[in-house]
């Protein structure tokens, strides 16, 4: 049976939470205070204690409710349900300060929970749902009072409950987004991390075990000659796989960002016969740059695969001058004589003009065959591409 996974507690968001409760209960006050000074002028005025009571009750209640944490996995919908009683309950007193004063009161003052009190609604639905929800919420609760007290006449220009109430909702929904985005990205930044220090210990245990006996027996496999060779080729390509595997330089998985470090895109073409080297530092470069780059070189090591000889050897050098890049893709193997590329496209053969030519003009640099002779010299591309 699979574990059942419980939702992580909105850490993030938790002391907007608790400064929202401390607001209520300060509101609060602040409601049974004007209760007081304001209970001489209504009708019906041991209903309005009823009222306050109730309001004083839901405060205590939504503040334990909203501040739990003892079960993350139904804290999210039971605020949900919190905050929606919240609502509910503002809108009804509201609506109740025409049963306990005459028109003449309550058009020109306060309703019966007040303002301030009524806001804890908008920051709860601000903290919850965000920017959206906090607006919206704000403009409820504002329409609601402006329509208990009858002004939407000229009265409503100046009177500041909307402006209020909106922005509250708004502020809080953008302070509650950006915390939870944080949190993401040092949640994001600590799993990097951990990763980071187990790749490290890994590479410490394989290259304290592993590694060594793989290097023993490609040595000696040599060294012996005969059908051990074959096995000696084995532990050697091995043995690079699992140095690129615990390297730090190794492919990464793909973040998204505008700029990526072409490295990793040239170390995996490292094996036994070909010999990768560049800079310590990341080279930083443009997405598409970076991929128009490790095609060529992909290329040019394709075709000393296939026309450099058995046994030639590879080497990609990755230079990063500040303001340009140079790649070196030499090999020793038996060499392309002279004017072999200018016959292989007068004859309509276009691949390694396409493929790697045009494909570095593409991003206004340039592919030179530095070596073009006979003689088994080997082959050397260099491609410079301009930073700017």
């Amino acid at each position: 049976m699979a574990p059942v996974r419980t939702a992580e507690p909105d850490i993030a968001a938790a002391p907007l939470w608790r400064a929202a409760q401390a607001l209520r209960l300060v509101t609060l006050l602040y409601a049974i205070g004007q209760q007081i000074a304001s209970v001489s002028h209504y009708h019906s005025r041991r209903l309005s204690w009823v009222l306050v009571a109730s309001l004083a009750l839901w405060s205590l209640i939504s503040a334990l409710l909203l501040s739990q944490w003892r079960f993350p996995e139904s804290a999210r919908r039971l605020r949900g349900w919190v905050v929606l009683g919240d609502h509910i309950v503002v809108i009804a007193l509201m609506a109740s300060t025409r049963l306990v004063a005459d028109y003449g009161w309550y058009h020109g003052h306060q309703t019966l929970p007040t303002t301030l009190w009524s806001a804890n609604a908008v920051i709860s639905a601000g903290i919850l749902f965000g920017p959206v929800g906090g607006c919206l919420s704000g403009l409820l609760i504002a329409t609601v009072a402006l329509t208990v007290r009858d002004q939407w006449g000229q009265d409503v220009w100046t009177d500041a409950t909307v402006p209020v109430l909106v922005s509250v909702g708004l502020a809080l929904g953008l302070a509650a987004d950006t915390a939870r985005r944080a949190q993401e990205q040092l949640q994001r930044a600590v799993r990097m991390t951990a990763a980071a220090e187990e790749r490290e210990r890994l590479s410490r245990q394989v290259h304290d075990g592993v590694l060594q006996v793989l290097s023993y027996i490609k040595r000696r496999g040599t060294e012996i000659g005969g059908p051990t060779v074959e096995l000696a080729q084995r532990a050697g390509e091995q043995e690079v796989a699992l140095r690129m595997l615990v390297s730090e330089t190794g492919p990464r998985p793909d973040s998204g960002a505008a700029e990526v470090d072409l490295r990793p895109l040239l170390s995996v073409h490292a094996t036994p016969s070909v010999f990768v080297s560049a800079p310590g530092d990341p080279v930083l470069v443009s997405r598409w740059v970076a991929g128009e780059l490790a095609a060529a070189v992909a290329n040019a090591l394709d075709n000393v695969a296939l026309h450099a000889g058995s046994g030639a050897k590879a080497y990609v050098l990755l230079e990063d001058t500040g303001d340009e890049l140079i790649v070196s893709v030499r090999d020793d193997g038996v060499g392309i004589p002279a004017g072999r590329l200018a016959q292989a496209a007068s004859e309509g053969r276009m691949g390694v003009s396409r493929s790697i030519i045009e494909r570095v003009a593409a991003l206004g640099g340039t592919a030179a065959l530095l070596t073009e002779a006979d003689g088994g010299e080997g082959a050397e591309w260099e491609f410079r591409v301009p930073r700017s």
